[in-house]
């Protein structure tokens, strides 16, 4: 079993998706830590009313970039985790901080990588018309956004959509692939070989489970 800290900064749904994993058994991993970059996230009551373990590195007592990801790395090598977990953590994280991490730092995000990295993802699919939207999990590196990928999934972009219904159909498709992109680090399945990510000890299961959802 492994060890994760899971960093925040809003309502945590990611969270409570991987937290819900956990719990039911499904998810050989032991959740040491929640921290928030912003004391008032409510993702934080989440993981308090879990028993988990919580801590605020609050960016905004920082000077710059450096300090903040430094006393951020010190929170989180006090759990020692084994797998650090974004989940709707809005900070921009160094170099440095990324790789002291490298292939144990994780990151969800909102479309199908690498289209549309960065923010507003949702809008931005829609004004140039895609049919397909989605979100991908990756390994995270100083690139931001164009890690190598782990798991992804695709939802139709559906002619009466507005940014909210795409955004809550792409939502649904987060909180199933998330919780099986950690189990799959958990169990030692990912291995990163030249850029890509290669999925060990193939079983029955995996193809339903990564296969694209249809609404």
């Amino acid at each position: 079993m492994i060890s994760l800290v899971i960093l925040i900064s809003g309502r945590g749904s990611n969270l409570a998706a991987i937290v819900a994993e956990v719990e039911a058994g499904r998810l050989p991993a032991r959740i040491a830590g929640v921290l928030a970059n912003r004391p008032e996230a409510p993702g934080l009551r989440t993981a308090a009313a879990h028993g988990v373990p919580t801590d605020v590195v609050d960016h905004r007592q920082f000077a710059g970039r450096e300090e903040f990801d430094a006393a951020l790395a010190s929170a989180i090598d006090r759990f020692s985790p084994d797998l650090v977990v974004l989940a709707g953590f809005m900070r921009i994280l160094g170099n440095t901080f990324v790789r002291r991490y490298e292939n144990r730092l994780i990151n969800i995000h909102p479309s199908l990588l690498p289209a549309f990295p960065g923010l507003h993802t949702h809008r931005r699919a829609l004004a140039e018309g895609v049919r397909i939207h989605g979100c991908s999990v990756h390994f995270v590196t100083p690139d931001l956004d164009h890690g190598p990928l782990i798991v992804q999934a695709a939802v139709p972009v559906l002619d009466d959509d507005d940014e909210a219904t795409l955004a809550a159909r792409v939502l649904t498709q987060e909180h199933r692939i998330y919780p099986l992109a950690v189990r799959w680090f958990a169990e030692g399945r990912l291995k990163v070989c030249d850029g890509r990510v290669l999925l060990a000890a193939p079983q029955a299961g995996d193809a339903a489970l990564i296969a694209p959802a249809t609404g």
